[in-house]
């Protein structure tokens, strides 16, 4: 019986999958699904292919000294919503760089030198500030999570080290502090891109709420933990502060969530 309970799952596999492609479907093997970063999908990553997208990869794993976080798909989300707003009038800020991945990959991708823009990068450089963190925010595991990050040195503390990554580009301005008490030392007028990566709903939150009118007809913000499993508190505080702002974000797949103004 064991043998007959191995073998009969394995032949209605077969046949179904013989049925599917008879009647038109295609049938996608299991070793060729994208299943990285929680997101799985029978659907082609084609990006992977292109040689300028992987030349950004290479970039963000240069700033993370070659750690590997398995993010593509985010970054390309990143890298396309960059590309848009750089045809937006603006400046493009990070909240939440540590290493830098994501803006080092934009970076690489966008034709820096020409665009005229500057890229503002705002950070504690020391982890998130754990004060911060609410009620619900503990109760979910949120803070411990960052504890433990901060213990295995996760976050990047050596500024200098930001610096150096930083260093071949002109227009990139490093502002060190914890948000929002930092914001009005981004002195930009005008912004095309957002990213908010500070995997806590306050800093988040006040971010969009300060910049929102500062942000151009175009622009995009994109959030980097909007629908990523353990961060509900994230997705409800910027849910109910889209709504005061009348938009509304855009759930990703990826665990990102974006908003085109």
């Amino acid at each position: 019986m064991p043998e007959i309970a191995k073998v009969v799952p394995r032949v209605l596999r077969r046949r179904l999958s013989r049925i599917l492609q008879a009647i038109g479907y295609q049938v996608i093997p299991t070793s060729q699904m994208y299943r990285v970063d929680g997101l799985s999908t029978v659907h082609s990553a084609r990006f992977r292919k292109d040689p300028r997208f992987q030349a950004a990869w290479q970039r963000a794993l240069q700033a993370s000294h070659g750690v590997d976080p398995h993010t593509e798909w985010r970054i390309h989300v990143g890298l396309w919503a960059a590309s848009a707003a750089s045809r937006i009038p603006g400046e493009f800020l990070e909240c939440g760089v540590n290493a830098g991945f994501l803006s080092s990959a934009i970076l690489r991708y966008l034709d820096w030198a020409n665009l005229g823009k500057t890229f503002y990068l705002v950070d504690t450089f020391a982890g998130p500030v754990l004060e911060q963190f609410s009620a619900e925010e503990i109760a979910r595991g949120n803070l411990q999570r960052a504890k433990r990050s901060l213990a295995v040195g996760a976050y990047v503390t050596d500024l200098e080290r930001v610096r150096q990554n930083y260093a071949e580009w002109e227009r990139v301005e490093i502002i060190q502090g914890a948000v929002p008490q930092v914001l009005p030392s981004v002195d930009a007028q005008a912004l095309a891109f957002l990213h908010l990566d500070m995997n806590c709903a306050h800093p988040e939150i006040e971010a969009l709420r300060f910049f929102w009118d500062r942000i151009s007809v175009g622009g995009i913000v994109l959030l980097d933990d909007y629908t990523y499993y353990g961060y509900e508190s994230e997705g409800d505080a910027l849910d109910a502060l889209a709504a005061t702002l009348g938009c509304q974000i855009l759930a990703l797949p990826t665990g990102q969530g974006m908003i085109i103004k």
